[in-house]
């Protein structure tokens, strides 16, 4: 059970950030190194390593480091443009990320209440399926920035659908394919059975060809991810390095 709900969370909420069918490094051949703070009056890219590991964007200044970049008229124009048009982006993002996490939790569902042998069963599981969406729904909502989005948050979210989850399943597995055993309709306990097994192996699957439906609004950022590489191309930082906030790859179209 651990596998499909792992595979649920890092298909739904990283299409936020970087989801097979919806990574823009794939889709769009975008790719950054930084993580990305989205603050009410500053963009803030921040990194481990190397230097420089902290570019701030705050009231019409550029930092790097902590120390002041002196800027011209033009560069100081284009990051102006860079800043507007990537927090004009944002929201489009998460559009795309909402409508992700709907279409994954719309195959959970489905998948989860072809276990349930119970009405009763189906709906509690409609319920709990529901309430972690609409609490994912609404941290997407409120993200203002990548790490929301990387390896430790996932781990939590996974561990939470698990518990949550898993209990009810295996409980109503075992108690449809028991009671079909002792009505004597062994048939029916192990294609109870067969469903369970094909619940973990194929829901990888029906969740990547449900999502694919998202490609083409991905795309569709294709032009404003290149038009903000563009805008950052060519400004320094103070020791003359390259800004490299967003990085285009060969796959870029």
């Amino acid at each position: 059970m651990n596998r499909p709900l792992r595979i649920l969370l890092v298909m739904a909420l990283a299409c936020a950030s970087q989801a097979r069918a919806l990574d823009l490094a794939d889709t769009c051949g975008a790719s950054s190194t930084y993580d990305l703070v989205v603050g009410a009056d500053a963009l803030v890219f921040e990194r481990v390593a190397p230097a420089p590991r902290r570019i701030e964007w705050r009231d019409g200044r550029l930092r790097v480091d902590g120390a002041v970049v002196r800027l011209n008229t033009e560069d100081g124009d284009r990051l102006a443009l860079f800043a507007r048009e990537l927090r004009a982006l944002v929201p489009k993002v998460k559009a795309i990320a909402l409508r992700g996490l709907d279409l994954a939790t719309g195959v959970v569902r489905e998948e989860t209440r072809r276990l349930a042998t119970s009405a009763d069963a189906r709906a509690e599981l409609d319920r709990r399926v529901a309430a972690r969406a609409s609490d994912l729904r609404g941290r997407i909502a409120a993200s203002t920035s990548t790490r929301d989005w990387q390896a430790d948050a996932l781990e939590r979210d996974v561990a939470a659908w698990s518990v949550d989850l898993a209990p009810l399943l295996a409980a109503e597995v075992g108690r449809g394919a028991v009671t079909a055993a002792l009505d004597g309709d062994l048939d029916a306990a192990v294609a109870l059975e067969a469903r369970a097994s094909e619940f973990g192996n194929g829901l990888e699957a029906k969740i990547d060809r449900r999502l694919r439906d998202l490609r083409p609004q991905v795309e569709a950022l294709c032009p404003a991810i290149r038009r903000l590489h563009e805008l950052q191309d060519g400004v320094r930082d103070g020791d003359g390095r390259p800004l490299g906030l967003l990085e285009i790859g060969s796959t870029a179209r």
